[in-house]
């Protein structure tokens, strides 16, 4: 598994993407589809009306409110790795949502996940991007456009403009991930298929999470996560300090965890004067 990794981080830092091939298996994402458009239905989800998000495009926010059949997604065994890997242990859900692009569906701006990080470029990844494919990802049907190498780039995109980019074309049960500093947007959909995605998208710990977890999901459910996801979640500390709550953890004050000793704990006392 650590070999694995290691090659998917490896193109990820030359590329700045990289495809794990049979990630979860096909049952899975047919289970997955199938959850997602009852969820449509029961929330009356209706495509946006802005050029970003689509006007054939179908979205679902927030998907850890939503049912238990979403916690395993950001825990993938094979993911995650990577995940920790371009950014660090310490690393956050983002934003967990659905993207499901429509027939007619036009080609998105392409963009870097990061375009709003007031930071020079290139820099260090403060995001890390998955998109899970719950159909085929095919040109025909809107597979996500990639600029190979653009993560390095000294600029992002000028917006609505279409440089040359690749399809990455996935099987069902394939899994994208790419550092949020590729440049990248969603495929034109020319079938008569819905391109149907789940889009698992980890920041920094100490970057603010595109969607608030903290706020979005009800402490009662997030009481019943496994700890590793209440972390993912921004109920930790990142790194021993930042985002305590009057010297514990947001786990720990709020969900009644086991207390976690900050950095200044983990510091030996000085010596004494010479």
């Amino acid at each position: 598994m650590r070999e694995l990794t290691s090659a998917h981080l490896e193109r990820i830092e030359e590329q700045g993407y990289t495809i794990v091939r049979n990630a979860f298996p096909a049952e899975q994402a047919d289970e997955l589809r199938e959850a997602i458009e009852r969820l449509e239905v029961e929330l009356a989800v209706t495509p946006s009306t802005n050029a970003f998000e689509g006007a054939h495009t179908w979205r679902i926010y927030n998907l850890l409110a939503h049912g238990e059949r979403f916690r395993s997604i950001p825990l993938h065994p094979e993911v995650l790795p990577i995940a920790e890997g371009v950014l660090d242990r310490d690393c956050l859900i983002s934003t967990l949502s659905t993207i499901a692009i429509g027939p007619g569906e036009l080609a998105q701006p392409v963009h870097a996940d990061d375009a709003l990080h007031p930071l020079p470029r290139p820099h260090v990844a403060t995001v890390c991007n998955s998109m899970w494919a719950l159909t085929d990802f095919t040109e025909a049907n809107g597979a996500t456009r990639l600029v190979p190498g653009s993560h390095k780039a000294d600029h992002t995109p000028k917006y609505g403009t279409h440089p040359a980019s690749v399809p990455a074309e996935m099987a069902k049960g394939d899994i994208l991930v790419w550092h949020g500093s590729l440049w990248h947007g969603g495929g034109a959909n020319r079938t008569g298929e819905r391109r149907v995605g789940i889009a698992m998208n980890y920041c920094a710990g100490w970057v603010r999470q595109q969607e608030n977890q903290q706020l979005g999901l009800p402490l009662e459910l997030v009481a019943t996560f496994p700890p590793r996801l209440q972390e993912l979640c921004g109920f930790g500390i990142y790194r021993g300090l930042v985002g305590h709550i009057v010297r514990r953890s947001p786990a720990e004050a709020l969900l009644g965890a086991s207390p976690a000793p900050l950095v200044w704990d983990r510091v030996p006392a000085p010596g004494p004067a010479a």
